[in-house]
C-alpha cells in the first residue's frame, strides 16, 4: 500500500471535486479513493475545515503561479513587478470563477467566508508581495493592506462584476490610488 501524505490527500480531494463536478465531497469518499480508513485522514488533518483550507490554499497558489507564468513580464521596477503580480492574482481568481466553479464554491465556503482561514490561505500571497517590495515586514501588514485594496477583484461577493468590460480599467484605477503609497 502506498504511503498516504498530506499532498496525496489534497490532490485526491481536488481530483474528486473535479470528477464529481461538486464541492460536496466527504472525507469518507476521499478515504475510499485512497484505500484507507476515514480515521487515517485525521492523522494528517485535524478536521474537514483544515483539509478544505489546505485544498483551497494549494489550488489558489497553483492558479496564481500559472497565471503569472502565462504572461511572463520582465518589469523594470519593483512597483511594476507588484502591479503585474497583482494583475495575475486577480485574473487567477477570475479564471477560477469562470473555469472551475466547483473549486471556486469550495474556496468560497471554506475560506473566503472565514476571515482566519482567508488570512491563512493568503499568507503566501502576502509573503510574495513583501518579497517583491523588500519590506521585510514580520507581520506582513503592508502586504495585507495592498492585497486588501484589490478585494473587489478577489472576494466572491463581487464575482458578477469580474466579467464586465471595464474590469481592467477598474483595476488600474485602484492601482493608481495605491501606487504612490506603496
Amino acid at each position: 500500500m502506498e504511503k498516504i501524505t498530506n499532498e496525496k490527500i489534497i490532490s485526491t480531494a481536488e481530483k474528486l471535486i473535479n470528477e464529481k463536478q461538486t464541492s460536496d465531497i466527504t472525507l469518507s469518499q476521499i478515504a475510499d479513493e485512497l484505500d484507507v480508513t476515514h480515521a487515517a485522514i485525521y492523522k494528517h488533518f485535524k478536521n474537514k475545515q483544515d483539509l478544505w483550507e489546505e485544498v483551497a490554499k494549494t489550488w489558489l497558489n497553483r492558479l496564481v503561479a500559472e497565471e503569472v507564468a502565462r504572461n511572463p513580464q520582465h518589469p523594470a521596477t519593483k512597483e511594476e513587478q507588484l502591479h503585474d503580480w497583482l494583475w495575475a492574482f486577480v485574473n487567477a481568481k477570475k479564471r477560477a470563477y469562470n473555469e472551475n466553479p466547483q473549486m471556486f464554491v469550495l474556496n468560497t465556503e471554506y475560506v473566503d467566508n472565514s476571515p482566519f482561514a482567508l488570512r491563512s490561505v493568503l499568507t503566501n500571497s502576502y509573503q510574495i508581495i513583501d518579497n517583491i517590495m523588500a519590506y521585510h515586514d514580520k507581520n506582513l501588514e503592508r502586504a495585507e493592506a495592498i492585497l486588501s485594496a484589490f478585494a473587489v477583484f478577489s472576494l466572491p461577493n463581487f464575482k458578477e462584476s469580474w466579467n464586465r468590460p471595464d474590469y481592467q480599467d477598474r483595476f488600474e484605477r485602484i492601482w493608481g490610488l495605491i501606487r504612490k503609497g506603496i
